[in-house]
Protein backbone atom coordinates (compact mmCIF):
# COMPACT_ATOMS: atom_id res chain seq x y z
CA UNK A 1 0.00 0.00 0.00
CA UNK A 2 1.60 3.20 -1.21
CA UNK A 3 0.80 6.41 0.67
CA UNK A 4 -2.78 5.31 2.20
CA UNK A 5 -3.73 7.57 4.90
CA UNK A 6 -5.57 5.68 7.88
CA UNK A 7 -7.66 8.02 9.89
CA UNK A 8 -11.01 7.66 12.09
CA UNK A 9 -11.49 3.82 10.72
CA UNK A 10 -10.32 4.47 7.03
CA UNK A 11 -8.10 3.84 5.04
CA UNK A 12 -8.26 6.82 2.03
CA UNK A 13 -6.01 8.32 -1.14
CA UNK A 14 -6.42 10.53 -3.40
CA UNK A 15 -5.65 9.52 -7.17
CA UNK A 16 -4.24 12.04 -9.36
CA UNK A 17 -4.46 11.13 -13.15
CA UNK A 18 -3.69 13.67 -16.31
CA UNK A 19 -7.16 14.56 -17.15
CA UNK A 20 -10.76 13.37 -16.33
CA UNK A 21 -11.03 10.92 -18.92
CA UNK A 22 -7.93 9.27 -17.27
CA UNK A 23 -10.08 9.19 -13.98
CA UNK A 24 -12.93 8.07 -15.35
CA UNK A 25 -10.99 5.19 -16.99
CA UNK A 26 -9.47 4.25 -13.94
CA UNK A 27 -12.60 3.97 -12.02
CA UNK A 28 -13.82 1.66 -14.84
CA UNK A 29 -10.90 -0.63 -14.18
CA UNK A 30 -11.09 -0.54 -10.60
CA UNK A 31 -14.51 -1.49 -10.73
CA UNK A 32 -13.68 -5.18 -12.28
CA UNK A 33 -11.28 -5.71 -9.00
CA UNK A 34 -14.02 -4.03 -6.61
CA UNK A 35 -16.35 -6.22 -7.65
CA UNK A 36 -14.33 -9.44 -7.63
CA UNK A 37 -13.07 -8.52 -3.96
CA UNK A 38 -16.82 -7.85 -2.99
CA UNK A 39 -15.30 -4.92 -1.21
CA UNK A 40 -17.14 -1.61 -2.29
CA UNK A 41 -15.17 1.80 -1.52
CA UNK A 42 -16.92 5.29 -0.70
CA UNK A 43 -15.04 7.20 -3.49
CA UNK A 44 -15.47 10.66 -5.01
CA UNK A 45 -14.42 12.50 -8.93
CA UNK A 46 -13.25 16.20 -8.99
CA UNK A 47 -12.04 16.50 -12.70
CA UNK A 48 -8.53 14.52 -12.91
CA UNK A 49 -8.59 13.19 -8.69
CA UNK A 50 -10.61 10.02 -7.53
CA UNK A 51 -10.16 10.10 -4.00
CA UNK A 52 -11.29 6.78 -2.40
CA UNK A 53 -12.30 5.75 1.45
CA UNK A 54 -12.07 2.49 2.88
CA UNK A 55 -13.95 0.47 5.85
CA UNK A 56 -15.61 -3.05 6.64
CA UNK A 57 -19.24 -1.29 7.50
CA UNK A 58 -20.07 -5.36 8.49
CA UNK A 59 -16.76 -5.66 10.67
CA UNK A 60 -18.26 -2.26 12.87
CA UNK A 61 -16.55 0.25 10.54
CA UNK A 62 -13.06 -0.46 10.73
CA UNK A 63 -10.24 -1.31 8.53
CA UNK A 64 -9.48 -4.97 8.53
CA UNK A 65 -7.77 -7.44 5.64
CA UNK A 66 -10.30 -6.41 3.07
CA UNK A 67 -9.55 -2.83 3.09
CA UNK A 68 -5.56 -3.59 2.71
CA UNK A 69 -6.14 -6.23 -0.33
CA UNK A 70 -8.57 -3.80 -2.29
CA UNK A 71 -5.93 -0.36 -1.47
CA UNK A 72 -3.36 -2.89 -2.77
CA UNK A 73 -5.09 -4.04 -5.57
CA UNK A 74 -5.79 -0.12 -6.95
CA UNK A 75 -2.36 0.52 -6.30
CA UNK A 76 -1.57 -2.05 -8.69
CA UNK A 77 -3.48 -0.40 -11.74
Amino acid sequence: MINWIENNNELSKTFEFKSFLEAIAWMVKASAEIEKQNHHPKWTNVYNKVHVSLTTHDEGNKITSKDRALATALDLL
